[in-house]
């Protein structure tokens, strides 16, 4: 007599999860996201890789905050996190560790690059007033946003939490629509991951 399969109650919440999002082509979706812009991806890695054997980018960042001011640092700070963060914020963490008030100036980093991302968010939802990009999206991409939608949430603590642009997952996330209310609560991952990366990162100093 062949057993009898287990109830949903009796799986897991990682196996109930796992089958929520191939049920609903969260994987396809992904996969197909990630294939598309494999070639961006390649391409900008091979740029920055050049560049940064003919000129220390790190280097030349790293420089830029000791000449500067701390206004002048703190803007260049917010203006990257707000136009896509493509500047690693652990330089400029590693700069506030040097300051006489290390973990004042780590939270005005923190808030900035937080603020930064919601404003981002709003130029994501500007982009979208496009009548060109409004009608693409509306029409060619209509079956993606609406999946996208379900998995906002997923975006921005992913963009908040891990070393990847946070600027970009807000950005995103206002092309999708994604409500703003939920843009800014799981932001507020981002806080969190300057606090850890202070830990860290001034502990090594």
């Amino acid at each position: 007599m062949k057993p009898k399969p287990k109830s949903k109650s009796e799986k897991s919440r990682l196996q109930l999860l796992h089958q929520y999002y191939n049920y609903t082509g969260f994987y396809k979706f992904v996969w197909q996201a990630v294939r598309k812009a494999l070639p961006y991806i390649i391409l900008a890695i091979i740029a920055i890789y050049l560049i940064n054997y003919y000129f220390n980018i790190n280097a030349g960042l790293t420089r830029l905050t000791e000449i500067l001011p701390v206004s002048g640092v703190l803007s260049f700070f917010f203006v990257s996190e707000t136009l896509l963060g493509l500047v690693p914020p652990e330089i400029f963490i590693a700069w506030a560790g040097k300051m006489y008030s290390p973990w004042f100036f780590l939270s005005l980093l923190a808030v900035l690059s937080y603020f930064g991302g919601l404003l981002s968010y709003w130029m994501g939802r500007m982009v979208t007033r496009i009548p060109s990009v409004h009608n693409y999206l509306e029409v060619k991409m209509s079956k993606q946003l609406k999946n996208s939608k379900k998995w906002g949430g997923f975006l921005i603590v992913v963009g908040a939490l891990l070393p990847l642009p946070f600027s970009i997952s807000c950005i995103a996330a206002g092309i999708i629509k994604f409500p703003f209310k939920n843009v800014v609560l799981y932001g507020s991952l981002r806080l969190l991951r300057f606090a850890i990366y202070g830990l860290i990162i001034f502990n090594a100093l």
